[in-house]
């Protein structure tokens, strides 16, 4: 294909190049009306329609595209507007259809172009927006298939043909951004991270001839295949992966995921790819993609650090890995889970005590009147039950260390059953349950009371054994600290009565229930003002006037949080002391919402989403995150009556 290589509207690559490297010529209302006339002309989208959401755009306070002003009334779908891209070119400039398909914010093009116009174009836009993380380059290289008419690919290493690869240097192919794919009827299909360089293309050229169809593809999937073909120094066998290269994949993910302060690795065997994500601030993000073909001998490295069964690929298995690193001097605990699926074992590693320290209780994020109760009516009393609830990766393993930190002194004997044992304290005795020997949850139960304790934690209480053991205990008066499974406060409590455990026995040992999760941080670096959206309003039960003089904020996204428009995490609590109504109400066995309803009129109970909505109405957590990961009990109180409550 020549440099002017004609495309299927009839337009040249050069003209497309237009489109792509610079700014804003169509007007958005252009862009949305040339992407309704698609959907019109598919019979996905009616005049009808199409006048009305126009009405409603009109209307609207906070500005938004046509697009999804459709999407939003349901007027189309995902799929169709999917569909009549895929069928039909667009000749909006790049940065008008990312913004108007709604995954480019109007301030981060004119920042984009800005940046542009600096290197005196020395780069495209599209390079700019990705190479500054506006955008990440799959979204970037589909939308720019859409306005081609090209195919996007996620090159799969298993599908690229070894006989048309072996005829190009792979020095060339890294040099220039694209890599052959398979060749058919005489034509080799060809993908590239950029169609529109006149120098890729002719490289190409020279090697294929003009008989090539293009594909659009990511730059690092491409450098990523090449730099597998490297790696295993042949391109005719994706299995020749000798044992030095699989164990500089798995090292170089423990290595990547300490510095990224990730808290689980997921290695998870796809139909066509082994898929690795890293959970950072309590989110999954795809780290990168492997072929298939190293799924088996990956999960072999892994059992063998681990002490697995290296043979059985039928069962499920865990383990432990203590991981020294020779880069970086550390030492990485990890906690190994092996799990069968219909494509092969996905391993889950969790990261435990990566950062080797504790917090102390003053930093966990309690705001100070709940944090001054929390210590006088339930971390300093002498005896009874305080129960840490939560889903997993809550943080309740934090919190429960935090109060034993607090509470070990000279004068205590603290003593642990915990599986496993994630933090090291000096001073207590800290037991790590271990079945495959018979160390048993049951047998170091039954044990733990005969070590003369003041205090008793207990990892988590995970059956009615082990909830009736720390009733028990502190009947004897024991302090006994544990966790729990349930999404608020009340839950606890409710559950430890489905467990059979008697009322009265509830009421008069457990002594607080603290429900906690974790929210991400704004960014502050990169943090903006937000107005709440009506949806949301509506979700709360709050009117405009109500939310008026608070500091909502979301993170734009910059260099400092990676681009996520997050920093960090921070607790969000709810605390239940069980007071004499609350313990009556208990006996009574009334339902969850008179339990709940009398704990906030006499308790001072604040809910989970009050202290989520206090933290987002400061800046600190973004209100969608709020709303999204909280639970939703019933219309929270008003913003400065939650402020009084919480001392803030």
């Amino acid at each position: 294909m020549a440099n002017d290589a004609i495309i299927p509207n009839g337009k040249s690559l050069q003209d497309k190049a237009l489109l792509t490297s610079s700014g804003v010529a169509v007007k958005d209302a252009d862009s949305g009306s040339e992407i309704a006339a698609l959907l019109a002309k598919e019979g996905f989208l009616s005049p009808q329609n199409l006048a009305h959401a126009k009405r409603v755009k009109s209307k609207l306070s906070s500005p938004k595209t046509l697009t999804s002003v459709l999407q939003e009334l349901g007027f189309i779908s995902k799929e169709q507007l999917r569909d009549a891209l895929l069928k039909n070119l667009v000749s909006v400039r790049i940065g008008d259809l990312l913004v108007e398909l709604g995954h480019l914010k109007p301030a981060d093009l004119q920042a984009a172009l800005g940046i542009q116009k600096e290197s005196n174009g020395a780069k495209r836009l599209g390079e700019v927006l990705v190479d500054n993380r506006f955008i990440d380059e799959l979204t970037f290289a589909e939308t720019l298939a859409f306005q081609l008419g090209f195919p996007c690919l996620d090159v799969d290493i298993a599908a690229i043909d070894r006989s048309i690869l072996s005829r190009v240097p792979l020095q060339t192919l890294s040099d220039h951004n694209f890599i052959p794919i398979t060749a058919k009827d005489g034509k080799v299909l060809v993908a590239f991270a950029d169609p529109l360089d006149a120098q890729d293309r002719a490289v190409a050229e020279k090697i294929f001839g003009n008989s090539m169809d293009f594909a659009i593809s990511t730059r690092k999937g491409i450098r990523e295949a090449i730099a597998f073909f490297k790696r295993s120094g042949t391109r005719t066998d994706t299995t020749a992966v000798d044992e030095n290269t699989i164990m500089g994949i798995v090292n170089a993910l423990f290595e990547e995921a300490v510095k990224e302060a990730v808290s689980d690795i997921h290695i998870e065997p796809m139909k066509d790819r082994l898929r690795v994500r890293f959970r950072r601030d309590g989110v999954l993000l795809l780290h990168k993609d492997f072929p298939k073909e190293l799924a088996p001998p990956i999960s072999s490295r892994i059992k063998i650090l681990a002490e697995a069964d290296i043979a059985e690929r039928r069962r499920h298995q865990d383990g432990r890995i203590l991981y020294e690193s020779d880069q970086n001097g550390f030492t990485l605990d990890l906690r190994v889970s092996f799990y069968v699926t219909i494509y092969g074992e996905k391993i889950v590693l969790r990261l435990l005590n990566k950062k080797g320290e504790l917090l102390d209780i003053k930093d966990i994020g309690m705001p100070p009147r709940m944090l001054e109760r929390f210590l006088d009516d339930a971390v300093d009393t002498p005896s009874g039950v305080l129960i840490i609830t939560g889903p997993t990766g809550s943080g309740k393993t934090s919190t429960l260390y935090s109060c034993v930190h607090h509470m070990n002194n000279l004068n205590t004997s603290i003593i642990t059953a915990e599986d496993p044992v994630e933090y090291i304290i000096d001073g207590i005795s800290q037991c790590s349950i271990n079945t495959k020997i018979g160390v048993t949850f049951e047998e170091t139960l039954r044990h733990i009371v005969r070590q003369d304790p003041d205090i008793i934690v207990l990892g988590e209480i995970r059956d009615t054994f082990s909830a009736e053991t720390a009733i028990q205990a502190a009947l004897t008066g024991h302090k006994v600290l544990t966790t729990f499974h349930t999404e608020d406060s009340i839950g606890g409590l409710l559950r430890l009565m489905n467990m059979n455990i008697e009322a009265f026995l509830i009421s008069s040992t457990v002594v607080c229930v603290l429900a906690q999760r974790l929210l991400r941080k704004v960014c502050p670096h990169c943090a903006e003002p937000y107005i709440p959206t009506p949806t949301e309003l509506r979700r709360l039960g709050y009117g405009n006037e109500e939310l008026k003089g608070n500091e909502f904020k979301i993170g734009r996204g910059c260099n400092h949080c990676r681009f996520s428009g997050y920093r960090g995490r921070v607790g969000i609590f709810e605390m239940l002391v069980l007071n004499e109504m609350v313990k009556d109400a208990i006996l009574s066995k009334k339902t969850s919402y008179e339990i709940r309803r009398i704990s906030t009129e006499t308790s001072g109970l604040v809910t989970l989403m009050e202290s989520g909505l206090s933290k987002a109405a400061k800046g600190l957590v973004s209100l969608p995150d709020a709303i999204r990961m909280l639970p939703r009990l019933g219309k929270p109180r008003p913003l400065n009556e939650i402020r009084r409550l919480l001392g803030e």
